[in-house]
């Protein structure tokens, strides 16, 4: 019953953002010009960290998940780096929207959504590896990474089927930023208007 209406919250939250990012100007962009580019790069630098942290972390968890528990690499420093760096990724494509709502927005929800996420998944592999578990949970942050703590292996053994599946979904941050664009472009040709603007 929670799960299905989980479901359909976040469903109506993507349909409010999408209609407002596809009706939306920046209001920065009349006054201070300036100030929107420099949002944009903000966008563009958090998009590379979240890509690339993703990626790091699909290089450790591909093929294992549950089935073995994953304490080194990014690991090592967070028991969720995923969620972490999906979280730099989300607010970045929300910065190249050139407003603060858009990644507000975005930060807000993440911060409803994922803490559930994460008791569930906490909850499997408390069952799976209880004591191993345990012990990870007193070394190591939930959610933000403390860099004194990383470790990385000499050698790791990659699923590469597993890892070349997850590649994908790593990537999705960088396609949605050329989406931004083309609505962007698609409002300087008024193809679609710009019915409001938000800061």
């Amino acid at each position: 019953m929670f799960e299905k209406l989980r479901i359909h919250m976040t469903r109506l939250f993507a349909a409010v953002l999408s209609g407002i990012v596809l009706f939306s100007g920046s209001a920065w962009e009349p006054q201070l010009p300036l100030l929107n580019s420099l949002f944009f790069l903000i966008g563009i630098i958090l998009v590379g960290i979240g890509t690339l942290g993703r990626l790091w972390c699909t290089l450790y968890i591909g093929g294992y998940k549950t089935r073995q528990l994953i304490t080194v690499g990014p690991y090592s420093m967070s028991r969720h780096p995923l969620y972490f760096f999906s979280l730099i990724g989300t607010m970045g494509v929300g910065f190249t929207s050139e407003t603060l709502l858009i990644p507000a927005m975005v930060a807000v929800a993440f911060g409803l959504y994922y803490p559930f996420v994460i008791r569930s998944e906490e909850k499997k592999l408390r069952a799976i590896h209880p004591e191993e578990f345990e012990a990870y949970v007193k070394a190591t942050p939930a959610f933000f990474p403390k860099l004194s703590l990383l470790t990385e292996p000499q050698e790791y053994i990659v699923n590469p089927i597993s890892f070349k599946r997850r590649l994908f979904s790593s990537l999705w941050f960088v396609w949605l930023v050329g989406i931004m664009e083309i609505i962007e472009t698609l409002h300087e040709i008024k193809l679609i208007p710009v019915l409001f603007r938000i800061y």
